[in-house]
């Protein structure tokens, strides 16, 4: 058991109550224990206190990333729940949703429960699993779905691939709405993706790439959220690229249909001109897309359409990324950065306050699973992140946490550095005094 905390003169945001002030927090028996004078006097006369200056520093609930590839079990050599996990932590993440499209899938029981055990074992960020909508996501059979939600599933997906039949997707709508979890689509229409590797436009026909057109995804939304409003079921799309899917989801929710959506970093800071000199490691699924996408997925966030921010992880070896190009993976890493790629493209132009941010990165990705979190309440959990959104620093892939190397911000100079993660009060990461300084 560790001693009490105080965190003394941090600004303290918790949106889920709409607070932002300087103040006070204190932590004791992993659980926020309250907020300055209101905290019990026993506590804050208790001489075993460890009281920490974050003045200047912001204190918020934990990051909560509901989407995240951590490839174990089976490819292990790209990401474990170990690395993953310990990656979530450097980058202010308490908690991780991970996606099953591991080898083998998360379709069953044994291997749900695995990735829960496994993930309290390693002891960093929380660890929630995504279990399959299908058999070895095949598409073909309906898993357990029941069971793997009683197994500690907190959602469905078939990521990496689409739920393709309408029929299957209004089964599982159905069965998941009774059970209180989405269905998370991976929103891609095979045949229209066909053998693309980038978005389909002018970038794509200069580079003489197979394109990727905006529509592939667009129509697989327009479908399901005909089937969400056919059965009261909700589903949830990954990884938002193009503005024809914001329009869509948009008018759906306007409607009251149980529709809600994401959209990751690399989505609102670049766009398909960043594939240039055929880099793979901007080539992820669904693509970078054009300035016109880039611009409405802005506005969905800002908004509100767009309520929850997710990273899309996805670790590759260098060797699986130092191919050509039509052959590497999709898919970039993104736990380490997100904090900094979204205060630069949201925060600094304005598109966000810090307090909306921190929103949609803390209590609305625990709504949309349903799970209790992201507040600073007394008596909660105490999973927290602290952060100078001031701090500069400079991204160098070779340091990170995570096994993947494959990102596009390499050498970037980037806002905003995570200082401090608690996870039910116990310190998951703290960044060495040479980088940043608690008081």
């Amino acid at each position: 058991m560790t001693n009490p905390l105080c965190l003394r003169g941090g600004r303290v945001l918790d949106p889920a109550r709409g607070i932002d002030r300087v103040q006070d927090l204190w932590i004791e028996n992993g659980k926020i224990a309250g907020w300055g004078e209101d905290a019990p006097s026993p506590l804050r006369s208790n001489p075993k206190v460890e009281i920490v200056d974050v003045r200047g520093a912001v204190v918020c609930p934990g990051f909560f990333d509901m989407h995240v590839h951590l490839r174990e079990p089976g490819q292990e050599e790209k990401e474990t729940i170990e690395t993953g996990a310990r990656a979530a932590v450097r980058g202010g993440f308490t908690a991780v949703a991970c996606m099953p499209n591991t080898d083998p899938p998360l379709d069953d029981r044994p291997r749900v429960e695995y990735v829960r055990r496994r993930g309290v074992e390693v002891g960093l960020a929380r660890v929630f699993p995504i279990a399959a909508v299908t058999k070895g996501q095949q598409g073909s059979e309906l898993t357990e779905i029941e069971d793997l939600v009683q197994a500690g599933a907190v959602a469905v997906s078939d990521d990496g691939k689409p739920v393709r039949n309408a029929e299957l997707m209004r089964r599982a709508l159905e069965l998941t709405r009774d059970l209180g979890v989405p269905v998370i689509q991976h929103a891609e229409d095979p045949d229209l993706k066909g053998i693309g590797v980038m978005h389909e436009g002018w970038v794509s026909t200069r580079m003489g790439l197979k394109g990727i057109p905006d529509i592939a995804e667009s129509v697989i939304v327009a479908r399901d959220v005909l089937l969400a409003e056919l059965t009261g079921g909700h589903v949830h799309v990954a990884h938002v690229s193009a503005a024809r899917t914001v329009d869509i989801i948009r008018r759906a929710r306007a409607q009251g249909i149980r529709v809600t959506g994401e959209t990751a970093p690399h989505y609102l800071i670049l766009t398909d001109e960043a594939v240039a000199g055929y880099d793979t490691r901007a080539k992820m699924n669904p693509p970078l897309r054009s300035e016109r996408d880039r611009d409405a997925l802005i506005e969905a966030v800002a908004d509100g359409t767009l309520s929850c921010l997710a990273t899309d992880h996805a670790p590759h070896t260098d060797i699986d990324k130092d191919g050509d190009f039509d052959s590497a993976p999709f898919g970039i890493v993104g736990l380490e950065t997100a904090l900094g790629v979204y205060l630069k493209a949201l925060v600094e132009p304005g598109h966000l306050t810090l307090p909306e941010l921190v929103a949609r990165m803390t209590v609305e990705p625990y709504r949309i699973l349903g799970k209790p979190g992201g507040t600073l309440e007394t008596g909660a959990e105490a999973d927290v992140t602290v952060f100078d959104p001031s701090y500069r620093w400079t991204v160098r892939a070779s340091e990170f946490a995570s096994k993947g190397r494959n990102t596009p911000f390499d050498g970037w100079e980037l806002p905003g550095r995570v200082l401090w993660t608690l996870v039910g009060g116990r310190t998951a990461y703290k960044a060495e005094t040479s980088e940043a300084t608690l008081r």
